[in-house]
């Protein structure tokens, strides 16, 4: 889904099947009773803190999201009666008042005898779960349609994970889950407000990258306009969360995910409702705060922050480049962010025209264009040919180069000449021997040098496949099916995340083990099988084109 999906064509109404398929998110709501829970730290107050610092689980997400046996006013009063102290004492305690959650895993598969094809076409129902009811207190949010989660430890829906993911699905023919997520997202937006992080009461009070219009797109993939136009309301409700405080704002301000910059333009940040330690990561961001010697309260919203980015974490969002303490996310303005609102506003243009709205198509052109010049202003760096995160309360750019960059090729932002720049700079900074990396700098966090990813493969190979740099796409592609094939035929599985640098191996760091399942990678994986099947069985980069 690029930019050039959104191009308006010649108006007619829109088609009956497009609007039968919007029907059951109006038939078929989730039976809930009344709001969602609050956040499990809300919930059972001393109880959680006590249980995230003791780490009596390994993984930090496994209380938040097991499911009370009883209300937590009884399950606290139980607690403050036993008082139980030590952490086997702790670990009892909690195995006898909740249901603790189990990782969602697919059975590897020996490659010898089942493709990487066929592997991921097993993979759909394994990773598929419904949600219609949830229990009394659980930390799940409730939504109309089945989904498909990543794996492993991520057994929710995640925002931006799940385009990838169906990417994959509408190649292995899965038009059912496709449409029924896009309804799930929908969904979200209208009870909501804007689209959770993931599926969690703890996930609310921040978001992802904003890839629902993109999604949209896959529903009329000939007739983009046709589905812009049925979730209109959606689409522009999801805008007005990111822009929400933007008329309000002086010149060097911000409000929430806005940020007006010197000359007055407003661009967005990421930003979390929330000043707290993380649910799923208490214990890690309490020590961080510790001893890192900084005002806790906005340690924890720029910790946030970078979740809501998706790279949670990597060097774009530290001050120093290095150390996770000097994370400053709220002070940075993105570039992918900024470049899907640009993709947002472009699909609410052409979703406008097709309903014939004259001032709302004028209006969100408008828009477009202006992003785009600040961030030609602002984030385009021609002497490094590259565009930059631009760090707002300094009035610079940041040097760093990241993978980030083909973000404005991806929604048809940049110039022929600025996506020409951007090519080289990949291919001359980025590129390496199994695909993109995330960044130049190697801090042992996931999102930094030597780890590739799923997603930004598939940004980098689509954006460039759209400005006619199809050699250099065609070598990230065949770079990066090579390297998920050799995996694949060590383990029998794809994982979330890749060294591209030593091919062959499984990428690292981060605040959890790696996980294996994995949503976008089998989504990835699968559509570009389809695009370039003569490299889709190479297990090394040797045979790939130079590019």
């Amino acid at each position: 889904m690029t930019a050039q999906s959104v191009t308006p064509r010649p108006r007619r109404s829109i088609g009956w099947a497009l609007w039968l398929a919007l029907l059951p998110v109006a038939s078929s709501q989730p039976r809930t009773a009344g709001a969602p829970a609050d956040p499990p730290q809300v919930l059972f107050k001393d109880l959680f803190i006590a249980v995230q610092t003791a780490q009596i689980y390994s993984d930090g997400k496994a209380f938040p999201d097991a499911v009370p046996n009883a209300a937590p006013a009884d399950i606290l009063e139980q607690y403050h009666a036993e008082r139980p102290v030590s952490p086997a004492a702790l670990k009892a305690f909690v195995e006898a008042h909740f249901t603790l959650p189990s990782e969602v895993t697919g059975a590897p598969s020996p490659p010898g005898r089942v493709s990487i094809v066929a592997h991921i076409d097993g993979l759909w129902d394994p990773l598929t779960r419904t949600s219609t009811t949830v229990p009394p207190y659980s930390s799940l949010l409730a939504m109309p349609e089945p989904y498909v989660v990543p794996g492993g430890r991520f057994r929710e829906m995640y925002y931006w994970d799940s385009y990838f993911t169906m990417l994959g699905l509408a190649t292995s023919g899965r038009r059912d889950l496709v449409d029924g997520m896009v309804r799930d997202f929908a969904y979200l937006i209208d009870t909501y407000g804007h689209v959770p992080n993931g599926a969690r009461t703890y996930y609310l009070s921040r978001s992802q990258p904003p890839f629902f219009f993109a999604m949209v797109g896959l529903v009329s993939p000939m007739e983009p306009g046709e589905a812009f136009a049925a979730y209109l309301p959606q689409l522009r409700r999801e805008y007005a969360f990111w822009m929400e405080g933007e008329k309000t704002l002086r010149a060097g301000t911000s409000h929430r995910r806005v940020v007006a910059l010197p000359d007055g333009s407003v661009l967005n940040r990421f930003w979390d409702d929330t000043d707290a330690p993380r649910d799923e990561s208490y214990r890690e961001d309490t020590e961080l705060a510790r001893t890192s010697h900084r005002p806790a309260r906005r340690l924890f919203r720029d910790i946030r922050a970078a979740a809501e980015s998706g790279w949670d974490f990597g060097s774009r969002w530290f001050a120093d480049g290095h150390a996770r303490a000097t994370i400053d996310t709220t002070e940075i303005v993105p570039v992918d962010l900024n470049s899907l609102l640009f993709g947002l506003e472009n699909a609410i243009r052409a979703g406008c025209e097709r309903r014939g709205e004259k001032a709302c198509a004028f209006e969100f052109e408008r828009r477009a264009a202006v992003r785009r010049s600040s961030m030609n202003r602002y984030l385009w760096d021609a002497p490094r040919g590259a565009y930059l995160d631009y760090r707002w309360t300094k009035r610079t750019r940041m040097p760093l180069v990241s993978a980030a960059t083909l973000y404005p090729l991806f929604v048809s932002m940049a110039s022929k000449p600025q996506a020409a720049a951007v090519a080289k700079t990949a291919a001359e900074e980025l590129l390496k021997a199994g695909g993109i990396a995330t960044t130049t700098l190697e801090t042992g966090q996931q999102w930094d040098s030597p780890n590739g990813w799923a997603p930004l493969q598939w940004i980098a190979i689509s954006g460039l496949r759209d400005y006619g740099e199809t050699p250099l796409a065609a070598t990230i592609a065949c770079r990066w099916m090579a390297n998920v094939n050799e995996v694949y035929r060590q383990s029998g599985k794809l994982v979330e995340k890749y060294d591209v640098v030593t091919t062959g191996r499984s990428g690292g760091g981060g605040e959890y083990p790696l996980q294996d399942g994995f949503g976008w990678t089998n989504g990835v994986m699968r559509k570009l099988i389809a695009l370039y099947p003569a490299d889709a069985e190479l297990t090394t980069p040797v045979s790939c084109p130079s590019g």
